[in-house]
């Protein structure tokens, strides 16, 4: 059991370790995204006027001006009347774009794609690697294999004839760089284990088999490249072609609603009366949406209390995944997460380096037994629990057995010299 557990955990590695270490560091960059929003945004707060500012309605007028093909969505609220008004708008192929408006000449001084702000552009390189569905499934495999790796290094690293504890709670001197591997992934191996599992809703197969069979749930994320695509779209669809005079009307009740930044005030859209002043927190249990009436009163209030019970589980995993569920503690502990992979990624290298034969990959043997009723049900469960991570190990296993294996130098290469044909 031991050896076969050890070899997975190193095909494991091969697989997931690369795409660990990316979204390591892409997560912990991202656990501050509203600070990197806010700095990336600093040149255009608090600016010296030339004249009073002009009203809401006109600076978002500027906006649609600019872009008559697009369709405004939002603007988003300030409390300094002498920031640059932030209009978020769709165009017509569906792109989400941030105009930013100055107040008092209603110039235009920034533009662009919402996707191509640094905090978007590092959640892409999180979530898809900058290649769309590719990219996002191959993200998903190795956020599966990465569960494998944890849960067969557990294994591995549980105590057998250990003397004291060094070696299990903490490194021992002489064998630093192993321990350090071992015990590091020990002392996160709940945190980490918590982070691969709470992204799974966003991934493209699974999440969004997830959505599938939760059909009750409002989806208030999404899965995927596309799937963000058709969100966007469906806004779009939503959204009114010219948006009534009100934005000021609407700004003026935000500050008694002590709703949670950022707050978004959505005009009325297609065949509705009715205007939306949202907060769009990164903490979703703080995500809070009132209906204005067209005489100034609430119509509805929702709040995160309202959302079924699949959508409240998978919003607090999404807001402590992105490190915003309990303040600073939330993303001390994202940091944490973050430099132990990391640890562990380039311990593994230097363990592997140190440890590998000259001409071979290194792997270990395999075992020559068959696989236990226990282990094959085990590993079924993962492939169906996890399904890319399921069709790869399928995959590897066919390649093992039905190539590489009949070719002397792969053969040695892999580690699979004198293994009969019904060994593992």
């Amino acid at each position: 059991m031991y050896r076969r557990l050890w070899r997975w955990h190193f095909y494991a590695g091969l697989i997931a370790l690369p795409v660990v270490a990316l979204l390591s560091v892409t997560g912990m960059i991202y656990l501050f995204k509203p600070t990197i929003d806010d700095w990336s945004e600093r040149a255009y707060d608090h600016l010296a006027l030339s004249s009073p500012a002009r009203s809401l309605d006109d600076q978002v007028a500027a906006a649609r001006a600019a872009y008559p093909a697009a369709r405004v969505k939002a603007l988003e609220w300030r409390a300094d009347s002498t920031d640059a008004a932030r209009v978020l708008m769709i165009d017509g192929a569906g792109t989400p774009l941030r105009v930013l408006v100055r107040p008092d000449t209603l110039a235009i001084v920034s533009a662009g794609a919402d996707r191509d702000r640094p905090s978007e552009f590092v959640k892409r390189i999180h979530g898809e690697l900058l290649s769309g569905e590719t990219g996002a499934i191959l993200v998903e495999t190795a956020g599966g294999w990465g569960i494998v790796l944890f849960l067969t290094g557990l294994y591995l690293w549980w105590p057998r004839n250990a003397k004291g504890l060094g070696g299990v709670l903490y490194p021992r001197r002489g064998r630093l760089l192993r321990d350090l591997h071992a015990v590091t992934g020990f002392w996160i191996s709940v945190l980490a284990l918590f982070f691969l599992v709470s992204a799974l809703p966003w991934t493209k197969v699974w999440g969004g088999a997830f959505k599938q069979i939760q059909a009750t749930a409002s989806r208030d994320w999404t899965t995927g490249p596309a799937s963000e695509h058709a969100e966007h779209m469906h806004q779009l669809a939503g959204a009114a072609t010219a948006p009534p005079e009100g934005f000021d009307r609407m700004a003026a009740l935000v500050p008694s609603l002590n709703l949670a930044e950022p707050v978004l005030i959505a005009p009325p859209g297609r065949g509705l009366a009715n205007w939306t002043i949202r907060s769009d927190s990164q903490n979703r249990t703080a995500r809070f949406s009132i209906e204005i009436d067209p005489a100034g009163q609430v119509a509805r209030r929702s709040g995160f209390a309202e959302k079924s019970l699949i959508d409240r589980i998978v919003g607090v995993g999404i807001s402590a995944h992105e490190g915003h569920l309990f303040g600073w503690i939330n993303q001390a502990l994202g940091l944490l997460t973050g430099f132990g992979l990391l640890t562990m990624v380039v311990s593994a290298l230097l363990l592997w380096w140190k440890r590998r034969p000259a001409g071979i990959l290194g792997a270990p043997p395999l075992a020559t037994t068959r696989v236990g009723a226990a282990l094959a049900g085990l590993i079924v469960g993962l492939g169906i629990v996890l399904p890319t991570m399921g069709i790869s190990l399928v995959l590897i296993l066919a390649l093992e057995r039905l190539v590489l294996r009949r070719i002397p130098p792969a053969r040695r290469f892999f580690g699979l010299e004198g293994v009969n044909a019904e060994a593992d």
